[in-house]
């Protein structure tokens, strides 16, 4: 049951995520290094809990 979960919230992101990234940035959105940083401090975070979890 707890795979089930986890196979239902993955197929519901990628789902989610393909229309959003289609829709593109407007033109005078500024993607800087700040930007960067927060998002891939965000994704070691969320590998940190994930793996954390496992153990």
């Amino acid at each position: 049951m707890k795979n089930s979960k986890k196979i239902f919230a993955y197929i519901t992101l990628l789902l989610i995520v393909g229309p959003v990234l289609a829709q593109g940035a407007p033109p005078a959105t500024p993607i800087d290094g700040g930007l960067s940083l927060l998002l891939v401090a965000g994704g070691a975070y969320g590998i940190r809990a994930i793996h954390k979890k496992m153990k």
